[in-house]
């Protein structure tokens, strides 16, 4: 039996956007649906017979739904369309979209032109899904394929022993630009960009792969919604606490330079810590454009800090070093 310490665990306080990129797929999908049923306006979607919800398929059977939902139950139904952002499926009383993050056949390594043939090859089949969203209130019903892979009921069980603040394991299901998802042995949690490290990160593949194991940090449970909000870096010490204390202005100090962009290029100091050599602070005679291509990813420079803001996290960084 698991206990429950959630009444000495303090909360952390967790990027508001995490729960709007979760949704940023089911959005693309409503945005679509609504114009098709809309006649007068511009239809988003691939010819009426991949969009179709006519008759008596378009009712929802919201009792029968919420006792699938509550019960974690695994449901065979119809893919009877598709969008940019997933599969339109039905079935006897029920019908909803499946995010495009939630189907087996789709992860970070397909390429977008791959995506959707893809999808276009889902169409007339009959699969097994979970419904991992039930919301009378907003007639939406969202699915996913990947969690129609642990058996019914397990969801349940897991969500009764997790709480904010436990520290748990699970194998990178799929990666997106807003995050990570995780499986966590029937449940799937999500790590949102933000919550991969205290460092800069351009895109979470350059952290984690597909299949790989991680440890993570739980953030937030909600089990009305099957979701689980996780973090990998709070498991490890936040260099920001003190960064003011071991970094001040005028120092120079060795740094690796992690990406190159438009406007200069971002260093980092130590695991965590990233700063900003913007274009003007680039030594040389040559333009500033041509002295930020002559960085490179990887490469050891010294810089002069300019100014630490660990309340925001910022710091400002000079190759100048005269």
């Amino acid at each position: 039996m698991v206990t429950k310490q959630s009444n000495t665990v303090v909360p952390p306080e967790i990027d508001e956007s995490w729960w709007t990129a979760l949704l940023t797929d089911e959005d693309k999908y409503e945005q679509a649906g609504s114009r098709e049923q809309n006649p007068g306006e511009e239809s988003m979607g691939h010819g009426k017979e991949n969009m179709r919800r006519g008759g008596k398929s378009s009712e929802i059977d919201w009792m029968k739904v919420q006792e699938i939902f509550s019960r974690d139950q695994v449901i065979t139904l119809e893919i009877t369309g598709f969008n940019r952002g997933g599969l339109l499926v039905t079935g006897s009383g029920v019908h909803g979209f499946v995010p495009v993050s939630h189907l087996l056949e789709i992860n970070c390594l397909t390429e977008e032109n791959e995506k959707e043939t893809i999808l276009s090859s889902y169409v007339g089949r009959t699969v097994a899904f979970k419904v991992i969203e039930c919301d009378p209130e907003r007639g939406r019903v969202v699915f996913s394929e990947r969690a129609a892979l642990a058996e019914s009921g397990k969801r349940n069980l897991l969500f009764d022993e997790m709480y904010t603040g436990k520290h748990v394991c699970g194998i990178v299901t799929n990666i997106t630009e807003f995050g990570v998802f995780v499986d966590l042995g029937g449940v799937e949690g999500l790590i949102h960009v933000s919550e991969i490290s205290w460092g800069r990160v351009s895109h979470p593949s350059e952290i984690v792969k597909v299949g790989e194991t991680v440890q993570a940090y739980v953030l937030q449970v909600d089990q009305d919604r099957s979701r689980i909000a996780l973090s990998m870096k709070r498991l490890l010490p936040n260099p920001w606490e003190n960064a003011e204390e071991r970094y001040y202005p005028g120092q120079v100090v060795s740094a690796v330079i992690t990406s190159i962009v438009p406007f200069g290029a971002f260093a980092r100091l130590e695991e965590g810590l990233d700063g900003l050599i913007h274009s003007s602070e680039i030594a040389g005679e040559a333009s500033k454009t041509d002295a930020i291509n002559g960085l490179y990813e990887g490469q050891i420079v010294q810089v002069r800090i300019l100014n630490v803001n660990a309340a925001r996290q910022r710091l400002a960084l000079s190759l100048n070093l005269a």
